[in-house]
């Protein structure tokens, strides 16, 4: 198999392709026997293992056009015995009972696996955001399943930036809901918020994870230019976009009111120039001990996979890994073997795992 090997602070790190010709794949779940779960945008659930794959039966139709599509993937915690998955995906207006466009949306699922074929049976659409639009970017929609079953949706701003500061409308948030879609009391229910609403004033978040120690949840999110942002995103604030905004315009003037604002959150870490961030997970494992409890992030436009040196809730370094080696990285994943799970964005995605040269 292919390898792509580098020095790094944890030493040489073998980049192993498990998998290639996918077609721009989005998201990755590592299935409890070691099987891979991938999207490709195109609309295909298939299921990985040793080089090879077959498509999943039962998906959602999508809108399959610039940004658009199938998108993330996430099992329940309770998996193993109930066979439940989540999908999020662009929906067309047909589907969602509306006039025109897409928004984005979250599938229920069973997922039932047999000898070289699958199928999804059970689908029910729990969510789908409000205000469906024609535009086809920034759809967000990065999954991330707390241990109680509760799940957080990041939603993009759709392409209208406003939207991201209108407490009606969900788009430009990140909304917090049950199993079944309904919204968990606990929600912090800002007065004049929808209550579905965890937090507001994003871009477009296209990574979203939690912290094993405590449940915390990170997200990294695309900016404008010299804009992408890593988050601590927590209930009922207001991260800002686009009143405030370490990035300009891709014309050159300026966005908003400058970099800080009353009542308007500051992201733990911001890139400039941008690297488009994608996929989020934080290191736990035996086979890097010295990135344990650090963050790793893709990088789409920056083909690049970060790690982000942690300590609290401050981050205190960066270090880029396999930078222009491997490609637009679209997802990351650690699995329960320590190995780190890339996915690369192409019309020839690639899989690929990373562990210490001859591991």
């Amino acid at each position: 198999m292919a390898q792509t090997v580098i020095d790094s602070s944890a030493g040489m790190v073998a980049a192993t392709v498990l998998a290639e010709g996918l077609e721009h794949p989005w998201a990755l779940a590592i299935l409890p026997d070691g099987r891979f779960l991938v999207t490709e945008r195109s609309g295909q659930l298939l299921v990985v293992k040793d080089g090879r794959s077959f498509a999943v039966d039962g998906v959602p139709n999508v809108v399959d056009r610039d940004q658009g599509g199938l998108l993330d993937v996430a099992l329940a915690p309770d998996f193993e015995s109930s066979g439940r998955i989540y999908l999020t995906f662009a929906e067309p207006a047909e589907d969602a009972g509306l006039q025109r466009g897409a928004g984005t949306a979250v599938m229920a699922a069973r997922l039932v696996l047999e000898e070289g074929a699958g199928r999804l049976e059970d689908q029910n659409v729990i969510f789908r955001m409000n205000n469906f639009n024609n535009s086809t970017r920034h759809f967000g929609s990065r999954l991330a399943v707390a241990k109680d079953g509760t799940l957080f949706v990041t939603l993009g701003d759709r392409g209208d930036m406003d939207r991201a500061q209108d407490p009606q409308d969900l788009a430009g948030g990140v909304v917090r809901i049950a199993a079944d879609g309904s919204v968990p009391a606990d929600n912090p229910q800002v007065e004049g918020w929808r209550p579905e609403f965890w937090s507001i004033g994003h871009r477009n978040q296209q990574g979203a994870t939690l912290r094993p120690s405590d449940g915390a949840l990170f997200t990294v999110e695309h900016g404008a230019q010299g804009g992408d942002e890593v988050n601590l995103v927590q209930a009922g604030r207001n991260y800002g976009w686009p009143v405030i905004t370490y990035g300009r315009d891709y014309s050159g003037l300026a966005i908003g009111k400058g970099t800080e604002a009353e009542g308007m959150e500051q992201p733990l870490h911001y890139w400039d120039p941008s690297i488009s961030p994608s996929g989020l997970d934080f290191y736990e494992g035996e086979l890097f001990p010295a990135w344990q409890g650090d963050l790793l992030s893709g990088g789409l436009s920056g083909q690049v996979l970060v790690r982000l040196d942690v300590e609290g809730d401050t981050i205190v370094g960066e270090e880029r890994l396999f930078e222009q080696q491997l490609g637009r990285v679209r997802d990351v994943r650690v699995g329960p073997d320590g190995a780190i799970y890339l996915l690369t964005d192409d019309s020839n995605g690639k899989l690929l795992r990373l562990a210490p040269e001859g591991k």
